[in-house]
């Protein structure tokens, strides 16, 4: 044949568009899709990414029995909402570039989409979101909203239902005097009479009614579960080259990722093979100790599904102590806590319309699921098999800086590839933090971790961005694979 490489060939093209419709048979949409963001290697594709793409979408499940508290849950439908942001390659991926994935797993509070998918930027003009760094690096990033948070499943009786709030107290001697009801609370996190305090005006208007759940809303394994879900629909939607995401567990999020790859897990149906699809794991400012398996407090569980937060506890999340406070210049990026709590309204579709002592104007809440805690201690850790990174804030209010270096030191003295990374000038908000002011600028000779030499360091969240993107395509972090770092008030790790 005497054609040239730019004449059409008709047959070809008909047998590609004939093998595109058996595929899309075969493998579905999403698998197509994934197919065909390759280019062969003698065609136009790029090795790195033209830009990002953002979509949210819901994974579905009936509530196995017995997993929830209340039983009145077994059986029914329920959904995950799960925020994607992912690489985009205008020419189509090339053969040779690696496809990398990441499920991360927010904390008590905040949702995925608004924990790692902050909008807004540093004051270096950076963008703070975790997930569009990793995106822009060419990793995949799955962020669901757990069971009861976000625009996840809530449910009628449970969440969603103001009454379910917490009532006042039982009396000393143990009887309840109120007609609607009382309860008791075996968390500080869960505070008591949030129907006559906060939702007093709305959405309740100055009535106390009794719970149509009286139990919490969750225990360990059932966002374990969630957990499982996620990682095999990641590894479906993305198709990493090695079968496998990087799993991070950020506050009490760490709690549950580790529950979630605890090998004597007995709880949680084919925790293995979701054991078997994560080759890293990540600890974000972790919650650390406490019961292996769920233990009943001597007082009793918590007896109420919803508590509820107002703007001031979100703000709490970037608390240091007083010291630090003045020397940490510019840690909290202007913008950043009104950020989070817009976002936070934008999805929470009930709670927005509750709270505040105007009813003409509410002021807003974000609601959270009540739980019991277990399953993450050093005999947990102990037992872990994944290579493992640690990061802190050394100037964390929430949760102690002691934790990472406990769950550090109780990791497997066999885990050959293990790595402590604590941050000065860092709270529990580390992912979204910043910088400003001289000292942002490293001595000469050095450069701050992950940027260019003689640039200001931008903060925690850069230092977070560049750990996580080394972590996940590298398994090192500053070219170690173990060993303990800190990072100074300049960004530079030591």
């Amino acid at each position: 044949m005497n054609s040239t490489p730019n004449t059409p060939q008709r047959p070809a093209r008909r047998g590609r568009v004939l093998g595109i419709l058996l595929l899309s048979c075969v493998l579905g949409i999403g698998g197509l899709l994934a197919i065909l963001d390759f280019r062969s290697a003698d065609g136009p594709c790029d090795q790195t990414p033209t830009g990002i793409a953002t979509d949210d979408y819901w994974l579905h499940f009936k509530v196995p029995a017995g997993l929830m508290p209340d039983h009145q849950f077994d059986g029914r439908p329920a959904k995950l909402q799960v925020h994607r942001v992912r690489p985009e390659y205008q020419h189509g991926k090339c053969e040779q570039t690696p496809v990398r994935a990441a499920v991360l797993v927010h904390g008590r509070t905040l949702p995925g989409s608004v924990a790692f998918d902050l909008q807004g930027n540093s004051q270096g003009g950076n963008a703070l979101s975790v997930q569009a760094g990793l995106a822009r690096a060419g990793i995949d990033t799955f962020a669901p909203s757990m069971l009861g948070y976000g625009r996840s499943t809530r449910f009628d009786h449970g969440l969603d239902d103001p009454d379910n709030a917490s009532l006042r107290a039982y009396a000393s001697d143990g009887s309840c005097p109120f007609g609607e009801g009382c309860d008791r609370t075996h968390n500080p996190v869960f505070p008591l009479d949030q129907q006559g305090t906060v939702l007093a005006t709305n959405p309740l208007r100055g009535q106390r009614h009794a719970h149509s759940s009286n139990v919490r809303f969750g225990t360990t394994d059932v966002w374990a579960r969630d957990i499982g879900q996620v990682v095999e629909d990641a590894v479906d939607r993305a198709r990493p080259t090695d079968g496998k995401v990087t799993l991070l567990g950020y506050s009490l999020g760490g709690q549950r990722v580790a529950r979630a790859l605890y090998p004597g897990n007995t709880h949680v149906p084919n925790t293995g093979a979701v054991i078997a699809k994560v080759n890293r794991v990540v600890f974000l400012s972790s919650i650390f100790g406490g019961p292996t398996e769920d233990s009943q407090p001597p007082g009793g569980f918590v007896s109420f599904p919803l508590t509820v937060g107002e703007r001031k506890g979100i703000d709490s999340g970037w608390a240091m102590p007083p010291s630090s406070e003045k020397d940490c210049t510019g840690h909290v990026v202007p913008g950043s806590p009104d950020q989070t709590w817009k976002q936070s309204m934008k999805e929470d579709v009930l709670g927005r319309d509750w709270g505040g002592t105007d009813a003409s104007h509410p002021a807003g809440v974000q609601r959270s699921p009540t739980f019991s805690g277990y399953g993450w201690n050093a005999a947990v850790a102990g037992q872990l098999t994944a290579p493992t990174l640690v990061v802190h804030g050394l100037d964390d209010k929430v949760l102690p800086a002691s934790n990472s270096t406990d769950i550090y030191g109780a990791l497997p003295s066999s885990m050959s590839n293990k790595v402590l990374v604590q941050v000065r000038c860092a709270s529990h908000q580390l992912l979204t933090e910043g910088c400003s002011g001289t000292r942002c600028k490293p001595p000469a000779h050095t450069a701050a971790y992950g940027q260019e030499p003689d640039t200001p360091w931008d903060g925690p969240h850069a230092t977070l961005k560049a750990a996580l993107i080394e972590w996940i395509t590298k398994g090192t972090f500053n070219g170690k694979a173990s060993g303990k770092f800190t990072i100074d008030t300049s960004g530079v790790a030591h």
